[in-house]
Formats: structure tokens, C-alpha cells, sequence
């Protein structure tokens, strides 16, 4: 099999869940198709090197991560969010939780919202979300009981000034 062809059954398999992750960290689907493309450039220009590895999607996770954090410090990204949508779906309460899960989401500080997102959606262990996000476990437990505090007030208290 021809590098070309490994990377490409590579992306095949993998693209879906790396958009899904760029989205529950940026909370944009633009924005998580523009972070994904970034990421598979990034990882094409180093297929040879990077195919050999032995945890492969870890490393595009932290590709990815590292990404969005880029992102993030860019001036012109710095955008204000409104507490209304253009538009509502028509059915009922999932949706709605959902919506009100992401706005809670997207209220925490970038490093949080990491933490919570590779723990409890790409399932890592405490031990493997410290090693993508590059501080000490300590710091990952730290941060995801903070965050899930800052949630669980959030939802308690439907304040929009809950950090």
C-alpha cells in the first residue's frame, strides 16, 4: 500500500470523530471544518514520519488541540456570542438541553472546556488528557472539577454570569 492510500484510509476512518471533537471544542461546525482541514494538511506533509506511530490518533488529537488553542489567540477570532439563536429547532427539550450544554460549554476558559471534552467525549483517561494537553494530571483533575462545578451552577442556576 502506497503512503498516499495509508493516508487516505487514515482520514476515511478518522474524519467524522475528529470534526465531532474540533466542534465540542470550538462550538462552530465552520470553524471545526476549518480546524479538521488544518489538521489533515498538517498530518499529510507528515505522513511518512507520523504513519509509524504507535498511538497515531492521540497525536492528531493533540494536532488538533493545539489548533484550536492557535485559534483562540488569533485577534480576529475574539468574537461575541449572543444568548440568542437565528434559528430554533421546532422539536423539544433534547435539543434545547443540548443548546444549553454547548452555551455552558462555550462559556468556559479554553483549557476547561480541553479538559472536559478529551475526558468525557474522546473518553481519555486522566492519565492521557494530561499528556495531550502537555501539564500534570493534577492539573487535569483540577480543571475538569472546576468545570464540571461551573456547569452543574450554570445549568442549577440559568444565570447567564455563572464563571
Amino acid at each position: 500500500m502506497t503512503t498516499e492510500q495509508a493516508y487516505r484510509e487514515y482520514v476515511t476512518a478518522s474524519l467524522e470523530r475528529l470534526r465531532r471533537t474540533a466542534y465540542l471544542l470550538c462550538g462552530d461546525w465552520h470553524l471545526a471544518d476549518d480546524l479538521t482541514s488544518t489538521v489533515l494538511v498538517k498530518l499529510l506533509r507528515h505522513w511518512k514520519r507520523v504513519s509509524e506511530m504507535e498511538h497515531l490518533d492521540a497525536y492528531t488529537r493533540r494536532m488538533l488541540m493545539t489548533a484550536w488553542l492557535d485559534e483562540r489567540r488569533r485577534p480576529w477570532r475574539r468574537e461575541s456570542f449572543t444568548d440568542r439563536l437565528p434559528d430554533r429547532p421546532a422539536d423539544g427539550a433534547d435539543t434545547d438541553q443540548r443548546l444549553d450544554l454547548l452555551s455552558l460549554l462555550s462559556r468556559l476558559p479554553p483549557r476547561r472546556r480541553a479538559v472536559l471534552v478529551l475526558r468525557y467525549f474522546c473518553d481519555l483517561s486522566v492519565e492521557e488528557t494530561a499528556q495531550a494537553l502537555g501539564c500534570s494530571e493534577g492539573t487535569v483533575k483540577s480543571h475538569a472539577a472546576r468545570a464540571l462545578e461551573s456547569l452543574r451552577a450554570g445549568l442549577n442556576e440559568g444565570d447567564p454570569l455563572w464563571i
